[in-house]
């Protein structure tokens, strides 16, 4: 019997194409290799590798030791939240989602005034990743004006670990700080690799360095025993080559140099691979997120299901000042070309102005976009059931279904309605005042704002984390 089932899907890359893409990031390894900073790094590489892969800073990588890293990984990696119950599995076919990441300011949900990033927003933005239920993970959100700077990362940590029970994406600046924050973490949930509900987030530098604080962060979760995500970021036309044939090989390179590492320090780790292929526009000095950007992510993408690794891509994010259709129109292709793709996950919802500044708009909004992409990528069935032929045969020529079963069983999970946007008629609308859309999403945000309630433990982490913190 076949599958009446239809699911829509988006396929960007033949077979055959995805061997030359390979193929391509294996001579650039081979020929050009990367640079490793790390003393550390550069030992692991050497005595792998010999002396003949490894002249000075400079590492070449054979294609026998990528394909070794490929199939040493894990194809999956389970994640579970903070309490230790299972959250879901990175690799099993289903697009995942998460806010974030690493702002400088918080814009106001009302009038979109901006200041500087404090404490008070990332509980705030924390919780409201928590509340809504089609985010999976909450990402590192912003960067912390309002504490030292030597200790803004754990409080960060602190922050995020204490107001959402869901799992985390890490991303630590200051690299001196990487160990201390999973110290924190450790201190206040216990072992972190049992149960694994942080998943540190690293970037080399583009193109083909391996920088040593990066390198050595690997090692660090590596050897605690957490999966981690391995990602780079493109300036097209600045960092990689403008085409994007040249974009994907050299980002192909570098992640699998980075799997590699991972594999050499210990066999097995699991890593999440992808890129943010974004532009450089050479007239204002702006990266964008451009059409091609989000067809390479599904490249990437498609490119990791070959290889067998779970994914982490492009969130769309960046683009716009506000929640506005500059924005709008960003996030609906980049999601809804995800979840019709082979994407994994995209954890960095909600950031504006060039990914410096974060909006909750953002986050609620595109909440809305999710569940409607997530909708039409599930399909429908197309069995005898569903096509309710003895229904049309009793209604017959002229009827109505407004009272036909399938209608009174369905009707209320039929199509989709918005909590935030009413179907009004014109008549409606008028008189209502002519409310803006975008006006009903900031009244609807700041009331969802003000009625989020942190996890019931909040309060025991954050005093135990506090004194974590002074006592460093």
């Amino acid at each position: 019997m076949t599958d009446a089932w239809v699911r829509p899907q988006v396929r960007v890359l033949r077979p055959e194409q995805i061997e030359q893409v390979h193929a391509y990031a294996l001579q650039v390894l081979s020929r050009t290799g990367v640079r490793v900073d790390s003393p550390r790094g550069r030992e692991l590489f050497a005595r792998r590798l010999g002396a003949n892969w490894v002249e000075g800073e400079r590492v070449r990588l054979p294609p026998e030791v990528v394909e070794w890293a490929i199939q040493a990984a894990p194809s999956t990696v389970e994640l579970y939240d903070r309490r230790g119950q299972p959250a879901f599995c990175l690799g099993d076919g289903r697009t995942r989602f998460g806010i974030g990441v690493t702002s400088l300011y918080y814009q106001d949900p009302r009038t979109d005034a901006l200041e500087p990033f404090a404490r008070r927003h990332m509980r705030e933005l924390v919780r409201l990743g928590h509340s809504l239920p089609l985010y999976d993970v909450v990402s590192t959100v912003g960067v912390l004006q309002d504490v030292p700077p030597d200790r803004a990362d754990l409080y960060a940590t602190l922050d995020m670990a204490a107001n959402t029970t869901k799992p985390l994406v890490l991303l630590v600046s200051d690299d001196g700080l990487y160990p201390l924050a999973l110290d924190l973490l450790e201190h206040l949930c216990g072992d972190l690799s049992e149960r694994p509900f942080v998943l540190p987030y690293f970037n080399p530098v583009t193109p083909l360095l391996l920088n040593a604080g990066t390198v050595d962060k690997v090692v660090e979760t590596v050897e605690r025993g957490l999966p981690l995500i391995y990602s780079n970021y493109s300036m097209a036309g600045a960092s990689t080559p403008l085409t994007p044939a040249g974009m994907l090989a050299l980002l192909d390179a570098e992640l699998l140099a980075g799997l590699v590492l991972a594999q050499l320090v210990r066999e097995g780790t699991p890593v999440v691979l992808g890129m943010l292929p974004a532009f450089f526009d050479l007239k204002t000095m702006v990266n964008f997120y451009d059409p091609q950007s989000l067809l390479l992510n599904l490249a990437c993408a498609e490119l990791m299901t070959h290889y067998r690794l779970p994914h982490c891509g492009s969130s769309g994010s960046g683009t716009g000042w506000g929640m506005d259709l500059l924005a709008a129109e960003t996030y609906w292709l980049n999601h809804l070309t995800s979840c019709l793709g082979k994407v994994g996950l995209c954890p960095f919802i909600g950031d504006t102005l060039t990914s410096k500044a974060f909006t909750p708009n953002t986050v609620v909004y595109v909440h809305e976009i999710l569940e409607q992409a997530l909708r039409f990528a599930r399909g429908f069935s197309l069995d005898e059931g569903a096509a309710v032929l003895d229904e049309i045969n009793q209604v017959g020529p002229g009827g109505n279904f407004l009272t036909a079963p399938s209608t009174l069983r369905l009707m209320r999970q039929a199509y989709y309605s918005s909590a935030i946007f009413p179907r009004w008629s014109l008549e409606r609308w008028r008189d209502e005042g002519r409310p803006r859309a975008d006006s009903l999403l900031r009244e609807y945000t700041v009331a969802l704002l003000a009625g989020l309630e942190p996890p019931p433990d909040h309060g025991e982490l954050l005093e135990r984390g506090e004194a974590f913190i002074r006592r460093l």
